[in-house]
């Protein structure tokens, strides 16, 4: 049974949602990494991150990292081979795609404006982003490093640049007024809702808030 309580709750998180900053991982094969990621792009109220493997296996969700968030932000898989024409198309409907990446041209991230559509790019955790990837970005940035070190692991450096988004947004008010139409939320939150309401009916034959709305 639906409590009016819980609607209401999915509906303010929609509110909050920023659809126009979306998340591109280039390779990232770690699970226990992408789960990280996904608590953090979901923290901030991100909604659609896109991800391309070199290697055809599926990527294991580690529960108790990911703590549900793999079933609150849209999640589609591209295409290896199809990643480029994929990201151009993304500049074509006027996003800027910021690399986070270590570059003689990167700048540093906190001077990057996030409150501009955006796509942000992360590479895998041991080569970084493919540098056919990096050729398409707009903009490199860095997240400077004082110690022995030149580099952090990747669901942390993404996390830093998520909240610098989310610092950005916040000042600038684009958590105050939903991103998101009236109809889309309500849409969005029936989906939601019926999701939930299938792994109830099936018993435990479908995970509970099983996603129904990834990949679309």
């Amino acid at each position: 049974m639906v409590t009016e309580r819980r609607y209401r709750r999915i509906v303010e998180s929609l509110m909050r949602r920023q659809p126009t900053f979306e998340l591109f991982l280039d390779d990232v094969h770690d699970g226990h990494n992408l789960s990280a990621i996904l608590r953090s792009f979901d923290a901030v109220g991100g909604l659609r991150l896109f991800y391309a493997r070199r290697e055809d296996k599926p990527v294991k969700i580690h529960k108790t990292i990911a703590q549900g968030a793999q079933h609150w932000v849209r999640s589609r898989r591209i295409n290896w081979q199809e990643r480029l024409d994929f990201l151009q198309k993304k500049r074509s409907e006027g996003k800027q795609i910021i690399a986070a990446r270590l570059s003689e041209r990167a700048k540093d991230f906190r001077r990057v404006d996030y409150t501009k559509p955006t796509l942000l790019i992360v590479g895998n955790e041991k080569e970084g982003i493919s540098p056919e990837v990096a050729e398409i970005a707009d903009m490199e940035a860095i997240i400077p490093m004082h110690g022995m070190v030149q580099s952090l692991n990747v669901s942390v450096a993404t996390t830093l640049i998520l909240y610098e988004m989310e610092r950005q947004r916040s000042a600038a008010g684009m958590y105050d007024t939903p991103q998101l139409s009236s109809k889309r939320i309500e849409k969005i939150a029936e989906e939601i809702l019926y999701r939930d309401a299938i792994a109830r009916r099936s018993k435990g034959a479908i995970p509970a808030r099983q996603s129904l709305w990834l990949d679309k």
